[in-house]
């Protein structure tokens, strides 16, 4: 398509890092990061129920929000793949496209693998002077390979491990002293999870994980030109009741932090900024957690399941002031039958626009195999 206004300043928003600015009586706080697409809900399950996924039913997708959860999937093996347009109202040929499945070599253990691809479509770029530079096509990814296995009947632990490729300057020529590159990082993943519940589906499921935990990423050769990636926190839990056979109920609440620090000032001065560029990312993790819980982002869902077959969901997302204030609803739709199911979700946002999502009025899905056909639906 050709390059809108519009759609150049969106692709500058994600190429500066800007994960949310807001504004707070008189003051602004901005968290910044490079590959924000990490935290995009990256399944339609779960971007049902307001972006909640670290204690739900595992299912194929279960590698993306807790790598614990993997090894208590029913089936020996699952495969999704989910389709998420981005900026629909604005612009038709950016996407996130995701892809995973695990295997069980054992009833205890399994191995996963992921890919998460963001594409920007195609950008004009052009110099301070307004000089065309060409047409380039910035894209994102990233592959993760994991291994979960049960500690007991009740508790899981998984690891994976994560490379990132960030190529927002494609296209864009070398010129004067600086010199653009693809970005590129290493990160790892630690996820616990607890069933409680009973043999009859009642009762409670836990999860907490650590992503993203890795490296500092560069655009450029200078090596004080490093930004963090969406290292983050989460903790969640579920309520779980099986009426009969046919009717099931979830109820679930996540808390998500980004471990990153805040570049405080209004505007920052040059000497806040060198000293926020100089900070590395363990002690970044460290100091972020100094405003936990207050800054953590909420999800709250449900899904109804009838007769393993059929599935209604909804959640909410909510997300301080102060710390970019997104909010919204959501609703989703599940279907499995044999080896096939199929998921949707659709965004609405709250605040009478004020709060706008680049999600806002869009509907996402995903498609689901089962190897056996009777348990990688998520109505375990």
């Amino acid at each position: 398509m050709r390059p809108t206004a519009s759609k150049l300043i969106a692709s500058l928003l994600i190429f500066g890092g800007i994960l949310s600015t807001a504004r707070a009586q008189d003051k602004i706080n901005v968290v910044t990061t490079a590959v924000p697409f990490l935290r995009i809900s990256p399944d339609a399950r779960a971007g049902g129920m307001g972006d909640l996924g670290l204690a739900t039913s595992p299912d194929a997708s279960s590698g993306f929000w807790n790598m614990g959860k993997v090894a208590f999937n029913e089936s020996k093996g699952g495969v999704a793949a989910t389709y998420t347009p981005w900026l629909k109202q604005l612009v038709n040929d950016v996407y996130l496209a995701s892809l995973s499945g695990y295997y069980k070599f054992a009833d205890d253990q399994a191995i996963n693998v992921g890919l998460r691809y963001f594409s920007l479509g195609n950008i004009q770029f052009t110099d301070g002077a307004g000089n065309s530079w060409g047409n380039g096509k910035p894209r994102e990814f990233s592959i993760d390979a994991g291994y979960s296995r049960k500690l007991s009947d009740k508790f899981g632990l998984g690891v994976a491990l994560r490379y990132i490729n960030s190529d927002l300057t494609n296209g864009v020529p070398t010129t004067g002293s600086t010199s653009y590159k693809a970005g590129s990082a290493v990160a790892g993943d630690i996820g616990l999870y607890y069933d409680d519940k009973t043999e009859a589906g009642n009762g409670f499921t836990f999860g907490a994980a650590l992503t993203n935990l890795g490296s500092k990423i560069s655009y450029t050769s200078n090596a004080d030109q490093k930004d963090f990636i969406p290292a983050n926190f989460g903790i969640g839990a579920t309520w779980n009741k099986s009426f009969d056979e046919q009717n099931k109920l979830m109820i679930g609440l996540d808390l998500n932090k980004l471990l990153v620090p805040t570049l405080e000032g209004n505007p920052p001065t040059q000497q806040q900024i060198d000293d926020y560029r100089k900070q590395g990312p363990v002690s970044s993790w460290f100091k972020s957690f100094s405003d936990f819980p207050g800054q953590a982002n909420v999800s709250i869902g449900a899904e109804y399941w009838y007769n393993n077959q059929f599935a209604l969901r909804a959640g909410y997302y909510y997300e301080d002031k102060s710390r970019g204030n997104r909010r919204y609803f959501t609703a989703g739709l599940g279907l499995k039958y044999n080896i096939f199911g199929l998921n949707f979700s659709y965004l609405a946002p709250s605040g009478s626009g004020v709060t706008q999502n680049p999600l806002s009025n869009t509907m996402r899905f995903s498609v689901l195999f089962d190897l056996d056909g009777d348990g990688g639906g998520g109505n375990e």
